[in-house]
């Protein structure tokens, strides 16, 4: 089981990622990345997780979360998906060890601008891999179901989207999101940005100030950094893993039982 979080702020959005173990490839089959997306829509009925988007790679996934307060909703969840997957993936081919690495990164987004900008980054993953020309060409990331008219199965949860995007309707929200999307594409936005995967916040400078208080002590080896009216709090000189979640070893030989 993963061990009780280190670092807990409550109320915020969180974009989590976490790789394969040694980054190998062991989710390049659809039916795998089903089966994540399975136990995803599970976690999101069983615990009430606030999915805001995702996307599935063959060695990595981007989830981007609302913590609603209640302090075990995102790791049990995590847990849940995560050891699930591993569990299915070693049953089917006969395979032992670790499927995840230990960690997984969590950084705070703040709300508006800054979470459009994290949503478009995580949508445009694939692209900026070669893959596909259009996140619409990837059917493992939230851009299609934020477009669509999907109410059955539904995992990202568009009124919160909506209320922290400060848009008063879905209509509006599809069209301003299909605008950051192109925009983007138009622009050659593709480069990878570490800020929204290695930092431990991101957004205004009031914003990470506030973060950076709220951690205290935690966070005296930390310092602000600006780019481009972004600010983001992270540790000088390396990547930094916010003990946000937990670590995840049990899940080499633990699997979660309910």
């Amino acid at each position: 089981m993963a061990r009780a979080k280190l670092y807990y702020i409550p109320g915020n959005i969180w974009h989590l990622t976490q790789r394969c173990h040694n980054r190998e490839f062991l989710l390049k089959f659809s039916r795998d990345k089903k089966r994540w997306l399975k136990w995803l829509f599970e976690a999101k009925k069983r615990y009430g997780l606030i999915i805001l988007n995702y996307t599935i790679t063959s060695n990595h996934i981007h989830l981007l979360v609302y913590d609603d307060g209640r302090r075990y909703v995102i790791p049990r969840s995590i847990l849940l998906v995560a050891s699930r997957t591993a569990r299915e993936y070693n049953q089917r081919k006969s395979r032992s060890g670790a499927f995840w690495e230990d960690h997984y990164h969590a950084t705070a987004i703040e709300s508006e601008k800054h979470l459009y900008q994290c949503m478009v980054y995580i949508d445009l993953n694939m692209v900026r891999a070669g893959v596909v020309n259009h996140p619409a060409d990837w059917a493992f990331t939230g851009y299609n179901e934020i477009l669509s008219e999907r109410e059955r199965y539904r995992i990202i949860d568009k009124w919160k989207l909506q209320e922290l995007l400060s848009t008063d309707n879905e209509r509006r929200l599809k069209e301003n999101y299909r605008k950051q999307i192109e925009a983007s594409l138009s622009k050659g936005n593709l480069a990878r940005e570490s800020s929204w995967t290695e930092s431990i916040a991101v957004g205004s400078k009031g914003f990470v100030e506030n973060i950076k208080n709220e951690l205290g002590i935690r966070t005296a080896h930390r310092k602000i950094f600006e780019t481009n009216k972004v600010y983001e709090l992270r540790e000088s000189g390396k990547s930094y893993t916010l003990n946000f979640i937990g670590k995840m070893s049990g899940l080499r030989v633990k699997i979660l039982r309910n």
